[in-house]
């Protein structure tokens, strides 16, 4: 319904563009439509491109899923060229087309942003998080999965000035090592979520570093991570009061030894207990689950 008033109540008709534009205009109405439909509302008029301006400049949150994947570089420059005061940014997948000559003018202008969202971006450089971490001290939220470009050095500096930071994903950032996730945890103990999944070369070090530093924590995936065993896990119980979730499916040497204690404390797991598991076996070869006495 807004989009069809706003192209309908053209300047010429001396309505809606009558209207504050940072009052009304900006805050009220601009805000409920799609930034694809915001894009198109340039074209209508030369009054209308210097309002879309205006919103673009102080938007706060950019997510380029709104447009698509495949945003042209000039395009996603001059859309946020003049904007200060961006709080979230999210271009995931953005790997066709987004480099560091695109990402760190945004980055070094928008020093309030608390939500960054790179997954899968992997035309990116170390520079970027390097970047990240001088200009954005209040960071909360930082998404990097399957950004194998981040390094060590890159990840102690983001330790080093963002210690804000509640949630981290480093899913598939396969450079990393225990040494540099001790590092980060020791430096942001404020950590409630990390995502450590599909990397080889964590290990039980780095978890007990977790459990140790980060009483916070609530959220932890290690999913693939085939060097954690039992006792880091046991670490993890007796430090991290306030886990709720737990995934470690595909650590081969995590048994249920370890994982009892915290699903007794209704830990969400993604591993289903041995009893549990052998029935929904048994279900799919005989095609039915008998019953047991449990209480045997």
């Amino acid at each position: 319904a807004p989009w069809h008033l706003m192209m309908s109540l053209t300047p010429s008709r001396g309505c809606l563009l009558d209207l504050p534009w940072e009052d009304i205009l900006v805050p009220h109405i601009l805000c409920h439509l799609p930034l694809q439909q915001l894009l198109s509302l340039q074209r209508v008029s030369k009054s209308f491109q210097s309002l879309i301006q205006l919103y673009l400049a102080n938007m706060r949150c950019f997510d380029s899923s709104q447009i698509g994947p495949a945003i042209p570089r000039a395009a996603f420059v001059n859309l946020l060229k003049d904007n200060e005061v961006l709080q979230q940014l999210a271009l995931q997948n953005c790997s066709d087309w987004l480099t560091d000559r695109e990402l760190l003018p945004v980055i070094g202008q928008n020093h309030h942003l608390h939500q960054i969202q790179l997954k899968g971006c992997a035309q990116l450089s170390r520079h970027a998080l390097v970047a990240i971490s001088l200009s954005c001290p209040n960071l909360r939220r930082l998404s990097l999965a399957h950004c194998e470009w981040v390094d060590s050095l890159s990840l102690r500096s983001l330790a080093d000035h963002c210690k804000a930071l509640e949630a981290v994903d480093l899913t598939a950032c396969r450079q990393l090592k225990d040494e540099a996730i001790c590092y980060l945890v020791q430096k942001c103990s404020r950590l409630k979520s990390v995502s450590l999944a599909v990397n080889a070369n964590v290990g039980d070090v780095a978890v007990e570093e977790i459990a140790k530093c980060c009483p916070e924590l609530e959220h932890l995936d290690l999913t693939g991570c085939l060097r954690v065993k039992n006792d880091s896990i046991r670490v993890l119980a007796e430090y991290c009061p306030k886990l709720r979730s737990l995934k470690v499916k595909h650590c081969h040497n995590v048994a249920e030894s370890s994982l009892s204690i915290l699903r007794s404390r209704g830990v969400e797991l993604d591993v289903e207990p041995p009893l549990q598991r052998a029935l929904v076996l048994l279900q799919d070869v005989v095609g039915f689950a008998p019953f047991i006495n449990l209480q045997i």
